[in-house]
């Protein structure tokens, strides 16, 4: 099983890497299942301006577009980083997906978010953009509220995810959820390719 954690948001002095950190460190308690970090730092896509990728499935712009369209594209599933800015999420992330479609196509997403109301705008409009993509968006999330946040700002060590510690059982609800899913999903996905 692979599973993504998409950090999506690209921003000098993001706290999306505190998050990054906790959330991989966190998953290491599962056997059997490799976890890998995609960074949009790492992926620099030039702005959206190409063929609806719904109707050129895997047919890329460039190097670069083919280079993220492949990464995603071997996961069973992901959990998104979405940072909430001005009600919504980061326009980095909407770009990096408007670049590829048939690569999320019938698999689960599950996200983490932060902001004034735990990301909660953020990731309810990622769920609507999930659907369109044929993804399975799900129910649980992990939400980042000022009483996480801010402590967590104050942290010098960006590595310490102990002030993260109460929400830690919605990332296992989040996680055990994801992989019940990306189990089924592939399990389905690999029958009717076959």
């Amino acid at each position: 099983m692979h599973i993504q954690v998409i950090n999506g948001t690209t921003r000098e002095g993001r706290f999306s890497e505190r998050i990054a950190h906790w959330v991989l460190g966190f998953a290491k308690q599962y056997d059997g299942v490799e976890f890998e970090l995609v960074d949009l730092r790492d992926h620099p896509l030039p702005f959206f301006d190409g063929t609806a990728p719904m109707w050129t499935p895997r047919q890329y712009a460039n190097d670069e577009v083919a280079r993220f369209g492949r990464t995603v594209d071997r996961a069973d599933g992901y959990i998104v980083l979405a940072a909430e800015y001005n009600h919504g999420y980061s326009a980095v992330l909407k770009n990096a997906m408007d670049w590829t479609y048939a690569e999320w196509h019938r698999k689960p997403v599950s996200f983490v978010g932060w902001g004034s109301v735990g990301g909660a705008r953020a990731i309810e409009q990622l769920r609507q953009v999930a659907v369109e993509f044929e993804m399975a968006p799900l129910r649980h999330a992990v939400h980042i509220a000022p009483d996480l946040y801010l402590p967590a700002l104050e942290q010098p060590d960006p590595t310490d995810s102990a002030v993260f510690a109460p929400a830690e059982p919605f990332l296992k609800l989040l996680t055990d959820d994801l992989l019940w899913w990306a189990g089924a999903l592939r399990t389905a996905r690999t029958r009717d390719a076959a």
